[in-house]
């Protein structure tokens, strides 16, 4: 009778899935990644890292439903068939698999010579199905057949998990055509490090299909899968949507436009800016389950977890084929990144105090009275368009390699493209612009205060920033 999983009464007895295969196939980065946790056992390039069996369990809505065990990797296949075939025949009688796996772990061989073997094989028999991981850049040898034939032995439904198909080395086809030799038709391609969108989707359905009677539980974790999945992306954007809100309406108030207060307004702007930055980068991180060293790339240049060249950073500007500032005095700010709000100048660097005001008598005559007359009295700094622009493209390139990255990947994470831009338009959307008229928006925690307005705001563009990084999923 097919079994109906209530989640609201929660799950009697949960999925056990013990992982197996020789050494160094991907085991516990298989759990690695199906957990999202970057940090579960110990992964490395030597043999037989892990020696114990490793229990991980998924929930949904506070219910396990699947517990996963990663055991350790067969060594001496051959040798140990070989020992089962000789028990078999001693004992004189008819044994099925399973008799013949429980013999072997009554007998001394098991403490002894195949203790690791013995430990794959005691969680095997105690769990509903397996998957066997398969490191498609490896030759099928005899020892891999005479794994499975034992594998098999332990008498529950067995799905090969195809690793590393993408890499120039694959035997992909040679693999397939062993497997379904020994009676193996159903197998699933899964790039552990890199797994496909729809990966985790794919290889629960396949083991549903093998599993007809725990089809519920595993289209439950399907369903959730896509359901966080949802959530999570939701969350990014937001998280993005705020700090680019928070950022507009931040402003400098400077009481005298002398180049030595201007510079002192500038930075203290830049440093606000950055912090703010990296405060969101550090949320994107722990939303995605990654640690601040797990991402460093040449489009996004972080090193970990903090950005190599900040958002104000003329050599940034320049890669990004961006510009700050539009009004009379664009062509001296270039680079400075931050506005004055009389006149919409771009100001911020000792440099260009010096041009405008110590040096800038050229400057002064070429725009007349008007310029002059907008820089007397109390002025506001605020952060130009461009950076707004630089800000976005950067928080939502880290989305996206945050989303490309398995947690299983041991080296940090390559992004093959550069940077690309989100707000394209020749304007900014409307929040930014409303963004400008609250200051009160750049307050640490505003967002949290339920301003109606603001939440309105940062629902609306990320929706916007979704949107923008759903065409760059493509």
């Amino acid at each position: 009778m097919k079994q109906r999983v209530d989640l609201s009464l929660g799950v009697s007895k949960p999925l056990r899935i013990a992982v197996a295969g020789h050494t160094n196939t991907g085991k516990t980065s298989l759990l690695r990644t199906l957990t999202r946790d970057a940090r579960f056992g110990e992964v490395s390039d030597r043999p037989g890292t892990t020696r114990h069996v490793e229990a991980a369990r998924l929930l949904v809505n506070g219910h396990v439903l699947l517990e996963l065990y990663d055991t350790p990797g067969i060594e001496e296949p051959i040798d140990l068939l070989a020992l089962l075939e000789q028990q078999s025949s001693a004992s004189g009688s008819r044994e099925d698999g399973p008799q013949r796996i429980q013999r072997f772990l009554a007998s001394a061989p098991a403490a002894g010579q195949f203790e690791q073997e013995a430990k794959v094989l005691r969680q095997m028999i105690k769990s509903d199905a397996a998957f066997y991981v398969v490191d498609t850049r490896d030759p099928v040898l005899s020892k891999h057949r005479d794994e499975l034939e034992i594998l098999r032995l332990c008498g529950i439904p067995l799905l090969p998990l195809l690793n590393f198909v993408a890499h120039p080395a694959a035997r992909e086809s040679a693999w397939r055509e062993a497997l379904a030799g020994l009676g193996l038709h159903a197998m699933v391609r899964f790039d552990i490090v890199a797994p496909a969108e729809d990966g985790e989707r794919l290889l629960y359905g396949k083991l549903a299909g093998l599993l007809d009677s725990h089809a519920d539980i595993l289209n439950a974790l399907i369903e959730n899968h896509a359901h966080e999945t949802r959530l999570r992306q939701q969350a990014a954007a937001e998280q993005v949507a705020d700090l680019l809100l928070g950022v507009a309406a931040c402003r400098q108030r400077v009481s005298t436009l002398d180049a030595s207060a201007l510079e002192a307004g500038a930075h203290t702007l830049n440093k606000d800016v950055i912090e703010r930055e990296q405060a969101c980068v550090e949320r994107l991180l722990s939303l995605y389950r990654f640690y601040p060293d797990d991402i460093e790339t040449a489009a996004l240049p972080l090193l970990n977890g903090k950005w190599q060249a900040d958002p104000f950073d003329p050599v940034l500007l320049q890669s990004m084929g961006l510009r700050v500032g539009g009004g009379a005095a664009a062509g001296a700010a270039a680079g400075a990144g931050i506005d004055l709000i009389a006149g919409g100048l771009t100001l911020g660097a000792a440099t260009l105090m010096g041009a405008l005001l110590g040096g800038g008598v050229q400057t002064l005559r070429h725009y007349g009275r008007n310029l002059m007359g907008r820089m007397t009295g109390e002025k506001l700094l605020r952060v130009d368009d461009t950076i707004l622009r630089v800000l976005a493209a950067r928080q939502c390139g880290l989305i996206l390699a945050l989303e490309r990255r398995g947690h299983a990947a041991q080296q940090r994470s390559p992004v093959a493209e550069a940077l690309r831009p989100v707000l394209t338009d020749a304007e900014l959307p409307a929040e930014l612009r409303l963004a400008r008229a609250n200051p009160q928006w750049a307050a640490r925690g505003f967002s949290m205060a339920g301003d109606e307005r603001l939440q309105k705001a940062i629902s609306s563009l990320s929706a916007t920033l979704a949107q923008s990084m759903a065409a760059m999923r493509v």
